[in-house]
């Protein structure tokens, strides 16, 4: 196993664990909701009552948490230890979501997806382009991949943080079109790119990909 990922999981949950410490339960996934909600709009997503929705690497509180009119998997290989170690995180709470704690690049869907979201996870995976191709496998024909993630402004920046242990929580250092092009190598089309926040090291961005068999 990759030893630079098992040290991003480890860091993981301590960061999760300190970021929530002060944060009441209620306040926080009400807060979480409204936050998926305007994401959702903004990005023009809105999934069919009955869908087959997969959250990739969907943390305590991913977008799930509002998808309560679908049928919904979530994967995220520490979801085992955010039951036992987070109040925030109970499973029972959502009881239209099968949860899946493993790592994606092993987890194998029992039937394809409309809608897949992988959401300011990708760069946490340990293998980024086998995950990219088991999600682009996993949608069903027209099917659609929405990927967002924390993406470099600065290509020397970038290869900085690519050398150094800058950000020790994110294993995978790339820009916006490295990203791009990843999707794309995966098979899908990428057919929109949504600034969603910018900042001064990454811009936070949101990607639209199609299987090209739904063109």
């Amino acid at each position: 196993m990759n030893l630079k990922w098992r040290i991003a999981q480890a860091a993981e949950i301590r960061w999760w664990k300190r970021y929530l410490r002060k944060r009441p339960v209620t306040d926080y996934l009400e807060r979480k909701k409204r936050y998926w909600r305007q994401v959702m709009e903004r990005a023009d997503i809105y999934p069919v009552t009955g869908e087959r929705l997969l959250d990739a690497g969907c943390g305590p509180a991913g977008i799930f948490i509002v998808l309560n009119n679908c049928r919904v998997d979530g994967v995220d290989p520490l979801l085992d230890r955010y039951e036992r170690e987070l109040p925030h995180f109970k499973s029972a709470w959502y009881p239209w979501v099968r949860f899946h704690s493993q790592k994606l690049e092993d987890f194998q869907p029992a039937a394809p997806y409309h809608r897949i979201f992988c959401l300011n996870a990708v760069n946490h995976f340990e293998d980024l382009e086998k995950s990219l191709k088991n999600l682009a496998d996993a949608l069903l024909p027209g099917g659609v991949l929405y990927l967002s993630i924390d993406a470099h402004r600065s290509g020397w920046l970038k290869g900085l943080f690519q050398r150094l242990p800058g950000d020790i929580l994110h294993p995978h250092q790339y820009g916006l079109d490295d990203y791009t092009a990843f999707a794309e190598r995966a098979g899908l089309v990428v057919k929109k790119r949504l600034r969603l926040k910018g900042g001064r090291i990454f811009d936070y961005w949101l990607l639209e990909a199609h299987t090209k068999k739904g063109e």
